[in-house]
């Protein structure tokens, strides 16, 4: 059976993002939102029918150029992993509001396993493409939602990908 969370590993980066000064929030000052508001925007979240597909693609490009380039040694070191991990990131923060929380799940196993390599090798690439790959399918195939019992089984061989590395680099 697949281990159900990566092992907890040293991290050699720390992908964050970076939240810039709210100058609206600023002029406005502070005291809290309206539950009304808060409850209309989560409905307009809920119901939002903005189709994800475009955007994902175009960060799975991102994500699969940053792979072959990678790979072809056009990039190398902290630059390929930085521009791995990049639409990495924007899948993971972009997809949950566009019912696509299976994509930000995987993304975000991505980002964390980015976060622990120390450099960018074939092993790296194979997993980081597997996960490429698994977003593209769930993408392409408009699987929303955790995408039940083959999501679960999905996202565990992917932790497992990860926990297999992890164990070949202790020995």
């Amino acid at each position: 059976m697949a281990d159900t969370q990566i092992e907890p590993q040293k991290k050699f980066r720390r992908a964050e993002m970076i939240t810039p000064p709210n100058k609206l929030k600023e002029a406005v000052g502070s005291g809290g939102l309206d539950q009304r508001v808060v409850n209309k925007a989560q409905e307009l979240l809920k119901n939002n029918k903005v189709d994800f597909q475009p955007q994902a693609t175009l960060l799975l490009g991102e994500l699969r150029t940053a792979l072959l380039a990678s790979k072809g040694g056009t990039i190398t070191g902290e630059a390929a992993i930085e521009a791995i991990i990049y639409p990495a990131m924007q899948l993971k923060a972009q997809a949950g509001m566009f019912q696509y929380p299976l994509v930000s799940e995987i993304s975000n196993i991505l980002v964390n396993f980015l976060e622990t390599v120390e450099n960018v090798d074939k092993h790296v690439l194979e997993i980081s493409d597997a996960h490429r790959q698994a977003i593209s399918a769930i993408v392409s195939g408009g699987i929303k939602g955790d995408g039940g019992n083959v999501g679960k089984e999905l996202r565990e061989a992917l932790m497992d990908a990860c926990n297999r590395f992890y164990k070949t680099r202790k020995k």
